[in-house]
Protein backbone atom coordinates (compact mmCIF):
# COMPACT_ATOMS: atom_id res chain seq x y z
CA UNK A 1 0.00 0.00 0.00
CA UNK A 2 2.94 2.78 1.03
CA UNK A 3 4.60 1.53 -2.36
CA UNK A 4 1.44 2.20 -4.52
CA UNK A 5 0.85 5.35 -2.56
CA UNK A 6 4.73 6.78 -2.91
CA UNK A 7 4.66 5.70 -6.95
CA UNK A 8 1.32 7.61 -7.19
CA UNK A 9 2.81 10.79 -5.64
CA UNK A 10 6.19 9.99 -7.77
CA UNK A 11 4.22 10.31 -10.74
CA UNK A 12 2.16 13.46 -9.35
CA UNK A 13 5.22 15.21 -8.94
CA UNK A 14 6.83 14.31 -12.25
CA UNK A 15 3.42 15.46 -13.92
CA UNK A 16 3.35 18.96 -12.02
CA UNK A 17 7.02 19.38 -12.46
CA UNK A 18 6.71 19.08 -16.49
CA UNK A 19 3.53 20.93 -16.61
CA UNK A 20 5.45 23.77 -14.54
CA UNK A 21 8.88 23.29 -17.02
CA UNK A 22 6.62 23.65 -20.23
CA UNK A 23 4.71 26.79 -18.68
CA UNK A 24 8.18 28.22 -18.26
CA UNK A 25 9.89 27.27 -21.78
CA UNK A 26 6.86 28.73 -23.49
CA UNK A 27 6.89 31.62 -22.19
CA UNK A 28 10.24 32.20 -22.30
CA UNK A 29 10.51 31.16 -26.64
CA UNK A 30 7.12 33.89 -26.98
CA UNK A 31 8.59 36.27 -25.47
CA UNK A 32 12.04 36.64 -26.61
CA UNK A 33 10.91 36.30 -30.27
CA UNK A 34 7.99 38.98 -29.44
CA UNK A 35 10.11 41.91 -28.24
CA UNK A 36 12.18 43.05 -30.78
CA UNK A 37 8.28 43.59 -32.72
CA UNK A 38 6.47 45.30 -29.51
CA UNK A 39 6.30 49.02 -29.39
CA UNK A 40 4.51 51.11 -26.99
CA UNK A 41 5.88 54.18 -28.74
CA UNK A 42 3.21 55.55 -31.27
CA UNK A 43 5.57 57.68 -32.54
CA UNK A 44 8.50 54.81 -32.75
CA UNK A 45 6.01 52.33 -34.82
CA UNK A 46 6.59 51.29 -38.55
CA UNK A 47 3.55 51.84 -40.61
CA UNK A 48 1.20 49.76 -42.02
CA UNK A 49 -1.59 49.02 -44.40
CA UNK A 50 -3.60 47.52 -41.80
CA UNK A 51 -4.37 47.39 -38.13
CA UNK A 52 -5.60 43.75 -36.55
CA UNK A 53 -7.51 44.64 -33.11
CA UNK A 54 -8.59 41.10 -31.37
CA UNK A 55 -11.37 40.79 -29.76
CA UNK A 56 -12.96 40.43 -25.85
CA UNK A 57 -15.84 40.77 -24.52
CA UNK A 58 -16.89 44.57 -24.02
CA UNK A 59 -19.46 44.52 -20.86
CA UNK A 60 -18.90 41.93 -18.02
CA UNK A 61 -20.89 39.92 -16.16
CA UNK A 62 -21.18 42.24 -13.52
CA UNK A 63 -22.26 45.05 -15.61
CA UNK A 64 -19.18 47.33 -15.80
CA UNK A 65 -17.13 47.84 -19.11
CA UNK A 66 -13.76 45.32 -20.06
CA UNK A 67 -10.66 47.94 -19.41
CA UNK A 68 -9.08 45.41 -21.82
CA UNK A 69 -11.68 46.18 -24.63
CA UNK A 70 -11.78 49.83 -23.89
CA UNK A 71 -8.14 50.16 -24.07
CA UNK A 72 -7.49 47.95 -27.35
CA UNK A 73 -10.11 50.61 -28.96
CA UNK A 74 -8.33 53.62 -27.64
CA UNK A 75 -4.87 52.21 -28.98
CA UNK A 76 -6.48 51.26 -32.69
CA UNK A 77 -7.99 55.01 -32.38
CA UNK A 78 -4.91 56.41 -32.00
CA UNK A 79 -2.72 54.36 -34.53
CA UNK A 80 -5.20 55.41 -36.82
CA UNK A 81 -5.10 59.13 -36.23
CA UNK A 82 -1.29 59.12 -36.36
CA UNK A 83 -1.20 57.77 -39.75
CA UNK A 84 0.12 54.31 -38.22
CA UNK A 85 -2.75 52.21 -40.18
CA UNK A 86 -5.07 52.99 -42.63
CA UNK A 87 -7.57 49.97 -42.36
CA UNK A 88 -8.63 48.19 -39.33
CA UNK A 89 -9.64 44.52 -38.85
CA UNK A 90 -11.95 44.27 -35.93
CA UNK A 91 -11.59 40.16 -35.12
CA UNK A 92 -13.52 38.46 -32.64
CA UNK A 93 -16.14 35.97 -31.51
CA UNK A 94 -19.95 36.16 -33.10
CA UNK A 95 -20.60 32.71 -32.23
CA UNK A 96 -23.96 33.58 -30.77
CA UNK A 97 -26.34 35.76 -32.03
CA UNK A 98 -26.67 38.27 -28.92
CA UNK A 99 -23.17 38.03 -28.32
CA UNK A 100 -20.97 40.47 -30.96
CA UNK A 101 -17.59 41.34 -30.51
CA UNK A 102 -16.74 42.40 -33.82
CA UNK A 103 -19.74 44.70 -34.24
CA UNK A 104 -19.25 45.78 -30.15
CA UNK A 105 -15.47 47.02 -31.45
CA UNK A 106 -16.87 48.64 -34.79
CA UNK A 107 -19.34 50.79 -33.05
CA UNK A 108 -17.07 52.17 -30.57
CA UNK A 109 -14.30 52.64 -33.55
CA UNK A 110 -16.90 54.67 -35.21
CA UNK A 111 -18.12 56.72 -32.02
CA UNK A 112 -14.72 58.04 -31.88
CA UNK A 113 -14.74 59.27 -35.23
CA UNK A 114 -13.22 56.30 -37.58
CA UNK A 115 -14.84 56.23 -40.49
CA UNK A 116 -16.87 53.15 -41.06
CA UNK A 117 -15.61 52.29 -44.30
CA UNK A 118 -12.28 51.86 -42.93
CA UNK A 119 -13.26 49.13 -41.01
CA UNK A 120 -13.58 45.32 -41.60
CA UNK A 121 -15.12 42.96 -39.20
CA UNK A 122 -14.34 39.21 -38.53
CA UNK A 123 -16.33 37.42 -37.16
CA UNK A 124 -14.74 34.05 -37.12
CA UNK A 125 -11.72 35.27 -34.85
CA UNK A 126 -12.70 32.59 -31.76
CA UNK A 127 -9.18 32.58 -30.81
CA UNK A 128 -6.00 33.92 -31.47
CA UNK A 129 -4.76 31.55 -33.97
CA UNK A 130 -8.14 32.14 -35.90
CA UNK A 131 -7.74 35.96 -35.67
CA UNK A 132 -3.89 35.98 -37.09
CA UNK A 133 -4.16 33.32 -40.30
CA UNK A 134 -7.88 34.90 -41.28
CA UNK A 135 -6.09 37.75 -41.56
CA UNK A 136 -4.24 36.49 -44.26
CA UNK A 137 -6.24 33.52 -45.45
CA UNK A 138 -9.44 36.26 -45.67
CA UNK A 139 -8.22 39.60 -45.60
CA UNK A 140 -5.21 39.14 -47.60
CA UNK A 141 -2.65 40.77 -45.14
CA UNK A 142 0.83 39.04 -44.36
CA UNK A 143 2.09 41.75 -41.99
CA UNK A 144 -0.16 43.79 -40.19
CA UNK A 145 0.20 45.56 -36.71
CA UNK A 146 -1.62 43.53 -34.20
CA UNK A 147 -3.43 45.54 -31.36
CA UNK A 148 -3.80 44.22 -27.84
CA UNK A 149 -2.38 44.35 -24.41
CA UNK A 150 1.19 43.12 -24.55
CA UNK A 151 0.85 39.71 -23.20
CA UNK A 152 -1.67 39.01 -26.15
CA UNK A 153 0.66 40.84 -28.85
CA UNK A 154 3.15 38.64 -27.38
CA UNK A 155 1.31 35.68 -28.20
CA UNK A 156 -0.24 36.47 -31.55
CA UNK A 157 2.83 37.35 -32.97
CA UNK A 158 4.73 34.33 -32.33
CA UNK A 159 1.93 32.44 -34.14
CA UNK A 160 2.33 34.55 -36.87
CA UNK A 161 6.07 33.14 -36.87
CA UNK A 162 5.07 29.49 -37.06
CA UNK A 163 2.43 30.61 -39.76
CA UNK A 164 5.78 32.25 -41.87
CA UNK A 165 4.22 35.63 -41.09
CA UNK A 166 5.93 38.81 -39.97
CA UNK A 167 3.67 41.55 -37.94
CA UNK A 168 4.21 43.83 -34.84
CA UNK A 169 2.30 44.50 -32.25
CA UNK A 170 1.25 47.99 -30.62
CA UNK A 171 0.49 47.65 -27.05
CA UNK A 172 -2.65 48.77 -25.45
CA UNK A 173 -2.79 50.13 -22.19
CA UNK A 174 -2.13 47.27 -19.40
CA UNK A 175 -4.84 46.80 -16.45
CA UNK A 176 -3.80 46.06 -12.55
CA UNK A 177 -2.49 43.48 -11.51
CA UNK A 178 -5.66 43.08 -9.36
CA UNK A 179 -7.81 43.05 -12.31
CA UNK A 180 -5.98 41.34 -14.29
CA UNK A 181 -4.90 38.59 -12.78
CA UNK A 182 -7.02 35.71 -13.86
CA UNK A 183 -6.50 36.66 -17.49
CA UNK A 184 -2.75 36.70 -16.85
CA UNK A 185 -2.74 32.77 -15.38
CA UNK A 186 -5.34 31.77 -18.04
CA UNK A 187 -2.08 33.13 -20.53
CA UNK A 188 0.16 31.27 -18.91
CA UNK A 189 -1.63 28.08 -20.31
CA UNK A 190 -2.97 29.65 -23.34
CA UNK A 191 0.79 30.05 -24.60
CA UNK A 192 1.67 26.46 -24.10
CA UNK A 193 -1.61 25.63 -25.69
CA UNK A 194 0.08 27.04 -28.65
CA UNK A 195 2.86 25.01 -29.12
CA UNK A 196 0.18 21.64 -28.96
CA UNK A 197 -1.53 23.12 -31.61
CA UNK A 198 1.02 23.80 -34.08
CA UNK A 199 2.28 19.95 -33.06
CA UNK A 200 -1.31 19.00 -33.84
CA UNK A 201 -1.63 20.84 -36.98
CA UNK A 202 -5.01 23.43 -35.32
CA UNK A 203 -6.49 25.18 -37.86
CA UNK A 204 -9.12 28.25 -37.84
CA UNK A 205 -12.61 27.17 -36.85
CA UNK A 206 -13.47 28.70 -40.16
CA UNK A 207 -12.21 30.32 -43.54
CA UNK A 208 -14.70 31.33 -46.26
CA UNK A 209 -14.78 33.87 -48.73
CA UNK A 210 -11.82 36.34 -49.42
CA UNK A 211 -12.50 40.18 -48.56
CA UNK A 212 -10.80 42.53 -50.31
CA UNK A 213 -8.92 45.65 -48.54
CA UNK A 214 -8.41 48.19 -51.00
Amino acid sequence: MKKCIKKTLFISLILILGAIGSIIIADYLIVSKAESSLFKDINAIPKKKVGLVLGTIKILPNGNQNRYFKHRIDAAVSLYNAGKIEYIIVSGDNSKEEYNEPEDMKNDLVARGIPEEKIFMDFAGFRTLDSVVRAREIFGQNSFTVISQKFHNERAIYLAHLEGMEIIGFNAMEVTIKYGIKTQIREKFARVKVFVDYLTGKEPKFLGEKIIIP
